[in-house]
């Protein structure tokens, strides 16, 4: 379908198409000396000792569960209202993940008291999931995991540039990871990073992203390396040499891009602040948000459905954050997870729509937006009610 105003768009120009244009001359494709330069700013950026470029956010959570010990009789505990990425993870390490529910309508993020009344002595991490850009409240959480001696995972595949009191999201946990999907505040089209300040946890991380071997296939090109060994079981999680490039690029843009977030998403509030039909989370929360995404929740009684509908006929596309992860088959069938486990979560994902939020969405078309929401509300108001 061609879209009036789509969800998301990339800001994409000559600079990322000249950056992979450099590497295609190189003729050095595989991950090699661009990405090294790649993982080096993005560390400087966050502030952290180490950063390591991987093929997606799944690998580098994957990666992140798998150095930190998780294993078969393990429990992680993790949010439901997430991509399933954020569970599948903690299956890959034969885990079990255990999820807690929400704050509450208004805060998306997961819950930390929910997240303590989850922990037994099973229990072995916390995967948290910073959502739509927002942080969560990660000093509650982290005083939780040193109380219980868990370790901490951040999924920032939303909030790349946010921070919480100063500090940069990715840092807080033992282990951050970020996403660089086509549809992130930094994109490479696929690709992630698995950041630490772990020494220890570093070296491991590098060795599982690439087979676990000793040493790269651009160490023994530039001639650093002859042999190599493998000390692992390790992974073929590598970046790419374009990929790297065009991060590169695109990381140079992300504060700018982020405060354009800020302002639409400032101009929606400003639009949406007297429809009674809806409301806006995360109206209240400590801290600086990526503004990734603009989530609304729509009142009781609206037809969700409905809704995105009469929008999808103005040509404006939708979206939801996200089907509950516990009520998917699989972890129904396999961990007889039902509906009422996480009652804040399964409201949400009843009652929220995404609208379109991207740097270069115009007031103009924000409030075409907002004028086709409340002529949509309008229509429901006026369906009349059939009696039984």
């Amino acid at each position: 379908m061609n879209w009036k105003i789509s969800l998301s768009d990339l800001d994409i120009g000559q600079e990322e198409i000249a950056a992979v244009t450099e590497v295609l001359q190189s003729k050095w494709l595989t991950m090699g000396p661009v990405t090294q330069d790649f993982e080096t700013a993005f560390a400087q950026y966050l502030g952290v000792k180490h950063a390591f470029a991987v093929a997606n956010c799944t690998a580098a959570l994957h990666i992140a569960h798998q150095v930190l010990g998780a294993g078969p009789d393990d429990e992680i505990i993790s949010p439901a209202l997430t991509f399933v990425a954020t569970a599948n993870s903690i299956l890959y390490t034969g885990a079990t993940p255990v999820f807690a529910d929400v704050t509450s309508l208004d805060d998306l993020n997961v819950s930390p008291e929910n997240i303590l009344s989850r922990i037994t002595p099973k229990t072995k991490g916390i995967s948290v999931v910073h959502y739509a850009g927002y942080p969560c409240d990660m000093e509650r959480v982290m005083q939780i995991a040193q109380e219980h001696n868990l370790y901490v995972v951040e999924d920032v595949a939303h909030a790349p540039g946010a921070n919480l009191n100063g500090k940069k999201l990715g840092t807080f946990g033992q282990i951050g990871c970020f996403s660089f999907f086509s549809n992130k505040n930094l994109v490479t089209g696929e690709g992630g990073m698995v950041v630490t300040n772990d020494d220890e946890l570093a070296e491991k991380i590098k060795r599982v992203r690439s087979h676990g071997m000793t040493s790269l296939t651009w160490d023994r090109h530039k001639g650093h390396a002859y042999a190599y060994d493998v000390t692992d079981l390790g992974y073929n999680y590598r970046i790419d040499e374009i990929r790297a490039a065009i991060g590169l690029v695109q990381l140079k843009k992300l504060e700018q891009n982020n405060e354009l977030r800020a302002t639409a998403v400032e101009t929606y509030h400003k639009m949406l602040h007297d429809v009674e039909e809806l409301t806006i989370p995360f109206s209240d929360y400590r801290g600086h948000s990526s503004h990734h995404i603009f989530p609304v929740v729509l009142a009781p009684g609206v037809d969700t459905n409905q809704f995105r509908t009469d929008l999808r006929e103005q040509g404006i596309q939708t979206s939801m954050h996200y089907p509950p992860v516990h009520l998917f088959s699989h972890y129904q069938e396999k961990f007889g997870y039902t509906r009422g486990l996480l009652p804040v979560t399964e409201e949400i994902s009843e009652r929220e729509v995404t609208l379109p939020l991207y740097p270069t969405l115009e007031s103009e078309s924000i409030a075409y937006i907002v004028n086709a929401i409340r002529a949509a509300l309008k229509r429901q108001k006026q369906v009349p009610v059939i009696q039984p």
